[in-house]
């Protein structure tokens, strides 16, 4: 499939059927998201596979409470993804790689001195080849945020001092029932109104 096509199809799949992925699946599509862009090629991104249906249920106990698991709407086609994996930066690999005598100009031998922090464009790149991936080989993929409970999904993984959690990527494949996002109805600019030409006129 060419990119264009894939980025057309892709969609946020919010119930899946169950399908099992395995390990090795996933584990591959990763390692070819990966080629995602690097910066300084500090390679501080990490993707955590939890592997079918009892991987998704790790994350979702981690990520989520009893309260959302029982009463939200999503939760069980959530649930029925076939494999999850989690999206880790690490923000000391950037700092130590732009410390090196090549980088060291820039001034970013500290996270808290980035006014951008690369880690997380490197984390989107990643989850956007992945999702595109995705597309690719027939699968249905969602992407979630890391909104609340970053603290236990790190517990959950026994993620190393000094991760951060961007997010996590479910993929399976989709249910024959889907529910439209209510976000899609909102009213806004289109993609054409959203690309400026040359700069923003001056008011």
């Amino acid at each position: 499939m060419e990119v264009t096509e894939a980025l057309r199809r892709r969609r946020m799949t919010r119930s899946f059927d169950g399908t099992e992925l395995d390990e090795d699946r996933l584990a591959a599509m990763c390692e070819e998201a990966l080629r995602a862009p690097t910066a300084g090629h500090a390679r501080g991104v990490e993707a955590v596979v939890l592997a079918g249906t009892v991987g998704v249920s790790r994350y979702l106990e981690a990520a989520t409470d009893e309260h959302w698991r029982a009463t939200s709407p999503r939760s069980r086609g959530l649930a029925a993804a076939g494999g999850a994996v989690v999206v880790l930066c690490d923000p000391e690999r950037y700092a130590t790689r732009y410390a090196e005598a090549d980088k060291a100009p820039s001034g970013l031998d500290s996270p808290a001195k980035w006014p951008v922090p690369y880690w997380y464009g490197d984390a989107g790149a990643f989850c956007m080849a992945l999702l595109v991936l995705a597309e690719d080989a027939g699968l249905a993929a969602c992407f979630l945020g890391a909104f609340r409970r970053r603290d236990e999904v790190l517990g959950m993984l026994d993620a190393p001092r000094g991760r951060e959690l961007y997010g996590a990527v479910l993929l399976g494949v989709a249910s024959a029932q889907q529910r439209r996002s209510a976000s899609l109805e909102r009213p806004g600019p289109s993609r054409a109104e959203r690309v400026v030409r040359g700069g923003f006129p001056r008011t």
